[in-house]
């Protein structure tokens, strides 16, 4: 083994949690796959070996490994043997159409990638499409387990073997700027420790719980919510490719899942579902609700089943934990998102001056602490923007209560977000004006019960050029994620616009609104 005869790995990288915990309780279930069970001792197994592997095929720290997955064992091997072998580990969304896929992987520029069979074809796509394919293997014991190709010679010399450091980047993951340009976030294995060790402090997962995880791992919250921390104190992970009510309250019942992280979009569809009712949810200890905010109503529900939705506040940047609800405090804290983690400091600042505000006025909400994120990758302008200081600028207006806890107000940035998932209006609006029929498009989020918000999109049609909503739809299908097509197109013949020629975005998104209290259209399934 190429650990052998190393210096020790350093005291907060994610490769020892493992293999601690395969020493304290090796046959103890780490991960419920679909029913497929793997125990601590053999998943640090195939974790170790793995590493050894990549690291005789010349990878090593400061590589990046790309995958293109859902939620398996094989995934989470993966992951460990990378945090293992110092190589930071690139989960990349398989909702995205293949154009935007290749886009991601040109900007991660990754040494390898890593592909689930499901997988094989939209990745296929992405590789074509970027002209110079990159070395690729399917992920598994009969896939990069079993061989794992060559470090191509094109970039650059391999890297010297040595242990891990804190400071080494564990985690990059992809989240959509404001501007709409995917930006790669990087997280050390130091902030993935400290957000961990606050999320402990917050919720205290014991080793008798069992998290149920159905969010995709490509988002932070799938590995820093719950499971990560769950593999490192001896819980039990309940893996789920995909949120199908009926299954994930038969999953409650059935393997008395303790422990649960979801957006609002997918806790209203539980509600809604016919078995909510008569199911049985008294397992149910910690159910965490994040991404977008979750309404007086919907607590009401769940609250009425016994279960409290502890409300929580985060961003990708921070790794994500910044505020959170207590147990035992979610009644008290309602409509708020609670309080800063520990190890987690927040201001309110005036977003113009950058000056703190006074209490109970709303301002820019900014966040310290050392699961604060290393920088975006490949994007140094972007990381010195994102920052004021020591200070991360999160872009959202926030307001501190005499109570001490916080109320999120608003948006700074024009994202919205629906299902859980951030979308970028300009993302949207170059896949519109791609058309050419279309002159200018502005996307806008307006309120959905199920979804949280959904995006409307207006556009100025090229004069002489006609064009119906079905064509713009179906346009943008073709070269955009399902969950970031606008659920409607309203075409105008002018767009409003501003003194200086710019469109007019805070007017379209007031008539947005109306169109929505209205009922003049309903949101697609």
């Amino acid at each position: 083994m190429y650990d052998d005869g190393m210096p020790a790995d350093g005291a907060h990288t994610l490769g020892r949690w493992l293999d601690d915990r395969a020493v304290t309780t090796p046959a103890k279930t780490a991960i419920d796959d679909r029913g497929v069970t793997i125990d601590y001792a053999r998943l640090a197994e195939r974790a170790r070996d793995l590493a050894d592997r990549l690291r005789t095929a010349g990878y090593g720290p400061g590589d990046r490994i790309a995958t293109i997955s859902g939620n398996t064992i094989d995934h989470v091997v993966a992951f460990f043997a990378c945090a293992k072998a110092g190589i930071a580990f690139v989960p990349l969304s398989w909702r995205l159409a293949s154009s935007e896929l290749a886009e991601v992987i040109a900007r991660a520029s990754p040494q390898l990638l890593l592909v689930e069979e499901d997988y094989a074809g939209p990745a296929a796509d992405a590789q074509r499409r970027r002209g110079m394919p990159l070395p690729q293997a399917p992920l598994g014991v009969a896939g990069v387990e079993t061989h794992a190709p060559e470090r191509d010679e094109r970039f650059g010399e391999r890297p010297k073997h040595r242990a891990v450091r804190d400071d080494d980047t564990a985690l990059v993951i992809f989240t959509s700027g404001s501007e709409g340009t995917p930006k790669g976030v990087m997280l050390s294995h130091a902030n993935c420790f400290w957000n961990n060790l606050a999320l402990a402090g917050a919720i205290g997962l014991r080793t008798d719980d069992v998290v149920l995880a159905a969010l995709p791992q490509f988002h932070i919250a799938a590995w820093n919510v719950q499971p990560l921390l769950a593999w490192w104190t001896g819980a039990t992970v309940v893996l789920e490719r995909s949120f199908q009510p009926d299954r994930v309250l038969q999953l409650i019942s059935e393997r008395h899942v303790t422990a649960l992280m979801g957006v609002p979009t997918q806790y209203r569809l539980l509600a809604d579902d016919p078995g909510f009712a008569a199911a049985d949810l008294s397992s149910l200890r910690i159910a965490q609700v994040g991404g977008a905010p979750a309404d007086d109503e919907l607590q009401e529900v769940w609250r009425a089943r016994g279960v409290e939705l502890l409300a929580g506040y985060g961003l990708t940047e921070a790794a994500p934990n910044v505020l959170s609800v207590a147990p035992g405090d979610a009644r008290a804290a309602q409509g708020t998102v609670g309080v800063p983690y520990p190890h987690v400091d927040v201001c309110i600042a005036d977003p113009g001056t950058g000056l703190p505000t006074g209490e109970g006025a709303v301002g820019e909400l900014w966040v310290r602490g050392p699961s604060v994120f290393t920088g975006y990758l490949g994007d140094p302008n972007a990381t010195t923007s994102a920052f004021a200081g020591e200070w991360l600028r999160t872009g959202d207006l926030a307001r501190r209560g005499e109570d001490g806890r916080y109320r999120i107000v608003d948006r700074i940035k024009d994202i919205y977000i629906s299902g859980g998932e951030n979308v970028a209006p300009a993302e949207v609006e170059r896949a519109l004006c791609a058309h050419p029929a279309v002159r200018a498009a502005v996307v806008v989020g307006v309120p959905d019960r199920v979804w949280g918000e959904r995006g409307l999109a207006f556009v100025e049609l090229v004069p002489g050029v006609p064009c119906g909503q079905d064509e713009l739809l179906a346009h943008a299908r073709e070269r955009l994620a399902s969950f970031k097509v606008p659920v409607r197109v309203i075409v105008r013949d002018e767009l409003p616009r501003s003194a200086i020629d710019k469109l007019a975005r805070s007017r379209l998104r007031e008539q947005a609104r109306a169109i929505w209290e209205e009922g003049a259209y309903e949101c697609a399934e």
